[in-house]
């Protein structure tokens, strides 16, 4: 059985936090859940985190400034950050993926959580019998 992937979702609004948790858990992933952007720094420097959800708007460090954080620590880490506002083009963030609130269906978080995972993961690797041959570096005509 594969590892579990430990995701880290931080939101200030209770429902919606532990909502994204049961969606999450159901399908098999670790979530740690914070309401305070502070706190949830301090977990992911504790290691074994895999992805970040963030929602844009909290007091004290906002989603924003988490994911910066994070990504200054740790580059490859996903992060989604998540907005009630439509117009989340406007802000500087260092996310890999936006997901306005209310507007989109729980399939289309749990696809991009499990695409961002493969991303950070990479291709998986070929069982030598199953490689392609190798290609000539140059072809001869005879």
């Amino acid at each position: 059985m594969k590892p579990k992937r430990t995701i880290l979702c931080v939101d200030d609004n209770e429902q919606s936090l532990s909502h994204r948790k049961i969606m999450l858990e159901t399908r098999g992933y670790r979530v740690a859940c914070f309401a305070r952007g502070e706190e949830a720094l301090a977990r992911f420097n504790q290691g074994g985190i895999d992805l970040v959800i963030a929602d844009m708007a909290m007091p004290g460090l906002d989603g924003p400034q988490l994911i910066a954080k994070i990504k200054e620590l740790s580059p490859q880490t996903p992060a989604i950050l998540i907005s009630s506002k439509i117009r989340i083009y406007d802000h500087e963030s260092k996310a890999d993926a936006f997901l306005t609130k209310g507007m989109y269906a729980p399939a289309e978080l749990l696809e991009r959580v499990r695409l961002l995972l493969i991303r950070k993961r990479g291709p998986k690797r070929l069982h030598p019998q199953h490689r392609p041959a190798p290609t000539p570096n140059h072809i001869v005509v005879a």
